[in-house]
């Protein structure tokens, strides 16, 4: 087995290394003048089970290029079987068709993945868990709510009393497996879009008066979305508003409006490697998943269960 990385997310690929005891595989990714991208592996991967780590995040596209480059450099190297480890799928968001004419580009990075020479996919927190479906080839999608859960348990002295909420309709079912696994209650916030990147909160669904409330959600961009469900939930009554989310993209002036909500705390994991500026933020805590994602490379590697990492 070998473990090789390009540029997305580095540090997340060493600690899955460290995890796992295995240093990763030499190559290197380098740019034309003209930007083009060239990958050249520099060690023997033929007939072995190869991994690579690699989120398309922020640059999508080059990201996405270095992953789909990789992956036929590591085909024409005769690799035995190539997986790629994507910890945040971008294009994700867009997994259905919204309107005339508009594509479905999930379903082509999906085709892009496969017909590049993958032969499976490993990822996490899905944005749609019906993306699974979009490859033709076998797709395990982690889920991170065993580590929030215990995060919580250890930041939240009575994680049974907290009510967890989810910031639309859409991640309910999100929200609810994370209430269970506490043993706390649920609210949802029934939010309204007027236009693209803006959203409305017109109501709560739940009592939150007087509880300590938790956003549970898989995606913060702009953070609009989460900014104003916490002001809508603090308003309602709620004692404090903390949130935890999967994929902390944080794009444009996200963080600053994170800086000046009413959140608590903002906890995120490092699916997607944070500038220093998030690190470094007061309210923001990042959660480590090198050990969930490299537990579930060595069962695959292994031939194992990936399922029983949900338990």
């Amino acid at each position: 087995m070998k473990l090789l990385s390009a540029n997305s997310n580095r540090t997340l690929a060493q600690n899955i290394g460290d995890y796992l005891d295995m240093p990763l595989c030499k190559a290197r990714v380098q740019r034309f003048a003209d930007n083009e991208i060239f990958v050249t592996i520099d060690e023997n991967v033929r007939g072995e089970d190869v991994f690579v780590i690699q989120s398309t995040s922020f640059p999508a596209n080059d990201n996405l290029m270095e992953l789909l480059i990789c992956i036929d450099a590591l085909t024409r190297a005769s690799a035995k079987r190539i997986t790629a480890v994507i910890p945040y799928f971008g294009y994700a968001r867009q997994d259905r068709k919204t309107g005339g004419r508009t594509p479905i580009s999930a379903k082509l990075v999906a085709n892009l993945i496969t017909r590049a020479g993958a032969h499976r996919v490993l990822t996490m927190d899905l944005h749609a868990g019906q993306i699974q479906g979009f490859f033709d080839i076998p797709t395990d999608n982690l889920v991170a709510i065993p580590f929030m859960a215990k995060d919580i348990q250890a930041n939240y002295k009575n994680s049974a009393d907290l009510m967890i909420v989810s910031p639309d309709v859409g991640g309910v079912v999100r929200a609810r497996a994370l209430a269970d696994r506490l043993g706390g209650d649920l609210a949802i916030v029934d939010k309204r879009r007027p236009r693209a990147g803006e959203s409305e909160v017109m109501n709560i669904i739940g009592d939150v008066t007087g509880r300590d409330c938790i956003l549970f959600d898989d995606i913060v961009d702009s953070g609009g979305t989460l900014v104003n469900a916490a002001k809508a939930i603090l308003e309602r009554g709620a004692t404090s508003v903390s949130a935890y989310i999967s994929h902390g993209v944080l794009s444009g002036e996200a963080i600053n409006r994170v800086d000046k909500s009413v959140l608590k705390e903002l906890v995120i994991t490092d699916s997607i490697e944070a500038p220093e500026a998030i690190r470094n933020h007061p309210k923001v805590r990042i959660v480590g998943v090198a050990p969930l994602i490299g537990e579930a490379i060595r069962r695959i590697a292994n031939e194992e269960s990936v399922s029983k990492l949900f338990d």
